[in-house]
């Protein structure tokens, strides 16, 4: 069964712990960027979510956002829950990150 609960690292070592689920698969927790972010004045900063009910799908799909603290930016991902052959767990996730801009003319480079 594929739950976020837990402690998670990326392949490019962004952390990310996840409190426990609520019985409506919402969640919340905490992000850290992995050096690959290239910005030391990020800090671990707070995430909310939700996941599909993994008792009605194996592999459930998932959504969260990071709001960054200190910094005028959200992060939105949206993925799925993979469970491997050997009972591994491991997560599949696009994202969107976008910072604020400061006219609508700059609103083209405000989202990545």
């Amino acid at each position: 069964q594929c739950l976020l609960s837990g402690s998670w690292r990326s392949d490019t070592g962004c952390r990310m712990v996840v409190s426990v689920l609520g019985k409506d698969g919402r969640f919340s927790g905490s992000y850290l960027p992995g050096p690959a972010a290239g910005d030391s004045e990020i800090l671990t900063s707070p995430l909310e979510g939700s996941q599909q009910d993994a008792g009605l799908v194996p592999q459930p799909t998932f959504s969260f956002t990071v709001h960054w603290r200190l910094q005028a930016r959200t992060t939105a991902f949206l993925g799925q829950c993979y469970v491997g052959t050997n009972g591994e767990e491991t997560l599949h996730a696009l994202w969107l990150l976008r910072e604020a801009a400061n006219s609508p003319a700059e609103d083209w480079k405000a989202t990545r």
